[in-house]
């Protein structure tokens, strides 16, 4: 079986191209659908002019599609870039001056995931404790339920100036009290329809629910007669695409160093992150079972950043739910990106008339879902299972990143996984590097593991782990560990995933004596000492 699956795996390249076209063709065209209205609103949220986040979809499908060392991702502005792209704006005075000093640290950001690919960096999301990733992305969904509830009841964006995410939510009475009915109602609507299509049966469930919102209110907007009845912010304004691809990019923000380095960290690193999850994510979805190169995909996303930062553009990463939409519709390999690209540029060159019906407050009901999404409730459930240490350092990244930002919060969040570990029995010098030691013997080869193995040493396991030849029997051996950290159990279970993919096995053995902290398969574990 495994065999059959080999030989017919999608060719690469032009002969790629010949052999898939139809299917990556219609892929493309309806992961288009679903990122048309989601870049305009993301480049909105993010205080870009619209049509700079159609720019820097175009340059992710046609360009980066072109390099890319993963197969079925969709490379396009991510909705978890939102609040550094805004943040970054505000910090460099705002208006068109702060969108063009941003786009300095983000050409400099983009020769920085280069750098990442070309040192072999693609193992970075490793070194970061998962649940302080997760915390980062869902109080990034917080902030952008947030900043979109006042567009969604359209009131006017001074209401909303110099307020941050805190401020917003306690404003939300005020701006109920000067809602604009005819634009909420849409708004309203919107939202409804995009809450409920996943609980949609039937044919009508493969139609993306963005393309439902647009075919309901762009004409409920023509009924209502925006263009004379509502003012300017209602509706979406793009201008005409050649007009605005020029050079845009001012290193004038520089002088503002401190300011301009942190853009660049975060921007490199909160970018690189989310492409690394998602490509890591769709892997495990791609039927073909195909491996990404990571490093090579981090070059391909830091040539694209750094092209359409030139060009005026936002950040781009490989983005999850146009990814995932990907695999589903049948792509086989990049040229569905490609197409996706392809299919933006002709409709903004063909059809641009027909983007400036668009009602905001569609966009911003687009953009709270994927905030709910990334904040539900069940990503806190899901967290507390794994342990209520995990939950505290979740919480605790959520908190700094809403009273501060994502770098504090981030960090925060690291800082606690630090202190618990160091709690139960982390020395000072297992914290940054674990005992690994690899023997071979007929057929096996058994990895042992002392100390600690948690996720600020697991960089070194892993290139251990790495080092193994696919094909053998793997016996991972904890007994010497005093503690095991869910980012290393996750970690392992997904070496596991791969390595047997590839025809090996792999056992984890020596955690008889270790205590979960909690019942989840995949929870931290720590020796229990005997009296």
């Amino acid at each position: 079986m495994e065999n059959k699956t080999k030989l017919i795996l999608p060719k690469d390249g032009i002969e790629g191209l010949k052999e898939n076209f139809s299917t990556d063709a219609m892929s493309g065209f309806i992961v288009f659908l679903l990122a048309l209205p989601l870049s305009l609103g993301i480049a909105k949220a993010s205080e870009f002019p619209p049509i700079m986040g159609l720019i820097t979809a175009i340059i992710g499908g046609i360009v980066v599609s072109l390099f890319m060392g993963s197969r079925l991702t969709i490379k396009g502005p991510a909705a978890g870039l939102i609040v550094i792209v805004a943040g970054a704006v505000g910090e460099f005075g705002g208006g068109e001056t702060g969108w063009h000093l941003a786009l300095g640290a983000m050409v400099v950001a983009g020769i920085v995931q280069i750098l990442f690919g070309v040192f072999k960096l693609g193992k970075l999301a490793d070194f970061f404790p998962l649940s302080a990733i997760h915390g980062m992305l869902a109080a990034i969904g917080l902030i952008i339920i947030a900043k979109q509830i006042p567009v969604l009841l359209d009131v006017a964006p001074a209401m909303t100036k110099g307020k941050g995410p805190i401020a917003l939510l306690a404003s939300i009475p005020e701006f109920i009290m000067h809602l604009d009915p005819k634009a909420t109602l849409i708004g309203v609507v919107s939202l409804a329809i995009m809450l409920g299509w996943p609980f949609i049966k039937g044919p009508l469930k493969k139609v993306p629910a963005p393309l439902v919102v647009l075919l309901i209110a762009i004409p409920a907007e023509l009924i209502m007669d925006f263009q004379t009845t509502e003012p300017a912010y209602a509706l979406v304004h793009i201008g005409n695409l050649l007009e605005n691809v020029k050079i845009n990019v001012d290193f004038a923000g520089f002088a503002q160093t401190g300011i301009f380095i942190k853009y660049v960290i975060m921007f490199a690193l909160v970018g690189s992150l989310e492409s690394l999850l998602t490509v890591k994510a769709i892997d495990m979805l791609d039927p073909y079972r195909r491996k990404s190169d990571a490093n090579k995909d981090l070059i391909a996303v830091g040539i694209g950043n750094t092209i359409a930062a030139v060009l005026g553009g936002l950040p781009m990463i490989s983005e999850v739910a146009r990814s995932s939409s990907n695999v589903n519709n049948g792509a086989k390999t990049r040229w569905a990106n490609f197409f996706h690209g392809f299919f933006i540029l002709a409709f903004v060159l063909l059809a641009s008339h027909l983007i400036e019906l668009i009602p905001n407050t569609a966009l911003a009901a687009m953009l709270i879902t994927v905030g709910i999404k990334l904040a539900h409730p069940r990503e806190f459930i899901h967290t507390f299972k794994i342990g209520k240490e995990q939950l505290a350092i979740f919480l605790v990244t959520i908190f700094f990143t809403l009273f501060e930002d994502l770098l504090v919060g981030i960090g925060a969040g690291m800082l606690l996984k630090i202190i618990i570990h160091m709690y139960h029995g982390a020395s000072v010098t297992a914290l940054f590097k674990a005992p690994v030691v690899v023997s071979f013997t007929e057929d096996t080869y058994l990895v042992e593991i002392d100390k600690a193995a948690i996720f600020t040493n697991y960089l070194g396991i892993k290139s251990k782990l790495e080092a193994i030849p696919p094909g053998f029997k793997v016996i991972i051996d904890l007994k010497g560990t005093k503690l095991v950290d869910h980012s290393v159990m996750e970690n392992l279970h997904h070496f596991e995933h791969d390595y047997t993919q590839s025809g090996g096995s792999v056992s984890v053995i020596g955690l008889e004596e270790h205590e979960p902290v909690s019942e989840h398969k995949l929870a931290a574990r720590k020796k229990v000492v005997k009296a």
